[in-house]
């Protein structure tokens, strides 16, 4: 009963609050607010209201709660470990994984020379990409 009339005053004050959004013409807002204000009368009738009270004050609920707390915890860190163990079998194998497609043959065979020689790693690698460079602005007369 004491449940019943506490969600009904939520209620109320929540429309009472739509209503005044809504004089303002913001509409969507009043619509969300009436909305979000009707669940508590919503969830009182349907009887979740009275369950989760009586769940609330219940030690073996809690102690459901912390076994699913824990099969949480187990289950995460299972795949934690899995993903970890599986990150290093399968370093190795993509380490050896084909160049980028968008590079020219002889640079695709090199792989990781030529990325690389494109990030600034080697200085031999730096110095092939700006003599091409230099090749290119020589043969436009830059």
């Amino acid at each position: 009963m004491l449940i019943g009339t506490a969600c009904t005053l939520l209620t109320a004050a929540g429309l009472g609050i739509a209503v005044l959004v809504a004089r303002r013409r913001r509409y969507a807002a009043a619509l969300r607010l009436a909305a979000i204000s009707l669940l508590p009368v919503g969830l009182a009738m349907t009887g979740v209201v009275r369950f989760v009270v009586n769940m609330t004050f219940n030690p073996v609920a809690w102690a459901g709660f912390g076994v699913l707390g824990l099969a949480v915890v187990l289950f995460l860190s299972g795949r934690l470990a899995e993903g970890r163990g599986r990150g290093r079998d399968a370093a190795p194998a993509s380490a050896g994984a084909a160049a980028p497609a968008g590079l020219p043959k002889d640079r695709r065979a090199s792989g990781r020379k030529a990325v690389g020689g494109a990030t600034g790693g080697g200085a031999a690698g730096a110095g092939d990409d700006f003599s091409d460079i230099e090749a290119i602005l020589k043969k436009h007369g830059i």
